[in-house]
């Protein structure tokens, strides 16, 4: 495994290469994240993997420096996967690029966690669309747990007729439900069993919260929710995963949305 800090010598490396599969991540290396690169090496042998922990997306200095970072466990990981190429740029090495394709927030941006945290979208396809500048990958491997944010940069590449083909990838859960994420990490035992509870209550009743929904009784379905241990909800929320509309049908295609607080920590999910 090659690991570059430079974008010039990653460039260097990887320019005449036209079969990169990039799987940008923001390290704390988990089997979600694996499983992103075990579908990438099934089309190609070079695997480029970053780790980059971008401010631009993070509402606040302190959720920042929270989120949690393992860098040499990262490395072990990544290494025992045989990638090719692993990029941990800097600040200054990301930023300092002149962008030639501007950014395009799709108004999906403004729905869901875009609600609660401005700004959030916009750094987040900024530092993708700079990756996509220096690598040039042949694909993008994208987590559906993300959806959001799979949608938005998905609507970017479209927009700018950029060469890269996203490829979305299932929500890799725990045994008990949980979707994993790295900030699972922040969570003792009881926190993890509240996440636990609140998978399975929002499985079970996917079908009751969506007529809740319909009928502007969202509040008694939040109360429920709190009743786990929950701190606060941002939402939750109903979507027709091919229109991103509310469905007004029982029979239409539809995921739940929720974000919510288990103590300070930010959990989000679809089902």
């Amino acid at each position: 495994m090659k690991i570059f800090k430079n974008r010039h010598s990653l460039i260097k490396e990887i320019s005449k290469k036209k079969d990169i599969s990039f799987v940008p991540t923001m390290g704390s290396i988990h089997r979600g994240h694996l499983s992103l690169i075990d579908k990438a090496k099934k089309e190609s042998s070079n695997i480029l993997v970053s780790i980059y922990v971008n401010p631009k997306q993070f509402s606040s200095i302190a959720d920042f420096k929270k989120y949690p970072r393992n860098l040499i466990k990262d490395i072990k990981l990544l290494k025992k996967k045989k990638i090719r190429y692993l990029y941990l740029p800097n600040k200054k090495d990301i930023f300092s690029l002149k962008v030639k394709i501007p950014i395009y927030l799709d108004k999906f941006s403004q729905k869901l966690c875009g609600r609660f945290r401005p700004g959030h979208f916009k750094g987040v396809v900024d530092v993708v669309n700079r990756f996509l500048e220096i690598i040039k990958p042949k694909s993008i491997y994208l987590g559906i747990k993300d959806f959001q944010q799979l949608i938005l940069i998905k609507s970017h590449i479209k927009k700018n007729k950029i060469k890269t083909e996203v490829v979305s990838c299932p929500v890799i859960r725990e045994r008990t439900g949980i979707a994993l994420s790295s900030r699972n990490i922040r969570l003792n035992k009881n926190q993890l069993k509240i996440a636990e509870e609140i998978y399975k209550f929002l499985k079970l009743n996917k079908k009751k919260i969506f007529i809740k929904n319909l009928n502007n009784k969202k509040l008694d379905i939040f109360n429920k929710i709190k009743k786990f241990g929950v701190k606060k909800i941002d939402y939750l929320e109903c979507l027709n995963i091919s229109t991103l509309k509310k469905p007004q049908h029982i029979n239409e295609k539809f995921n739940l949305f929720i974000a919510y607080y288990i103590d300070k920590v930010r959990l989000i999910d679809n089902l």
